[in-house]
């Protein structure tokens, strides 16, 4: 499926309460008490056509399929909840591949993304807000994000993969990824800054 076929029939989604959609879509939200925290792409991934409980990520070939939560502040305000991991970090790749060529650019060049508003931890309902593609161009946001790439190469180059930590980067941060804290594997993850700039609720000027 092409992006923009697919982005034409998730927008048929836009303002939908994707947890009713769960349950036509016999898609388990709780188990046992314990929540299916992919539920939201997994009915997102349904509509599209593509099987439940595939041992393997989608793959759309052309393009990435990312889901956020959103919340509502008490202002009313919408913002991004949380940060969007990208792409894992393989340190022998970063040290021998520049950012042109880099695994971070062309996940960012291929990315659908979907936002959906987060209500409560109870997950009793989440509409889908916005869907949208981002093209990173050759922007103020593309050299930013290049530095950040930079700085964890040099990090790594200089100090080790060890050093690196999420207090680094301004639009991308290098962070642990993985069950428990004791995780030494690491991702490129957006911060909720970028991410509000991917999605156009705000725009990221430096």
């Amino acid at each position: 499926m092409e992006r923009a076929e697919a982005v034409k029939k998730l927008k048929e989604l836009e303002g939908q309460d994707l947890r009713e959609l769960a349950d036509l879509y016999n898609v388990t939200v709780w188990k046992k008490g314990k929540l299916n925290k992919g539920w939201a792409g997994h009915v997102i991934e349904r509509h599209l056509g593509l099987p439940l409980n595939s041992s393997r990520a989608p793959n759309f070939g052309s393009w990435e399929l990312k889901i956020v939560p959103l919340k509502r502040l008490k202002t009313g305000k919408i913002v991004v909840k949380e940060t969007m991991a990208i792409t894992m970090i393989d340190p022998v790749n970063v040290l021998q591949t520049e950012f042109e060529n880099s695994h971070l650019l062309i996940k960012l060049r291929k990315i659908v993304i979907c936002a959906r508003m987060f209500e409560s931890k109870e997950e009793i309902s989440s509409l889908l807000v916005r869907v949208g593609t981002f093209d990173i161009g050759d922007s103020l946001v593309y050299k930013q994000v290049k530095t950040d790439y930079n700085l964890v190469r040099d990090t790594i180059r200089s100090r080790g993969f060890d050093s690196l930590t999420g207090k680094m980067g301004v639009l991308v941060q290098p962070r642990t990824k993985g069950p428990g804290h004791g995780s030494t594997s690491r991702a490129f993850y957006a911060r909720k800054v970028f991410v509000e700039h991917i999605l156009g609720l705000t725009r990221w000027t430096g």
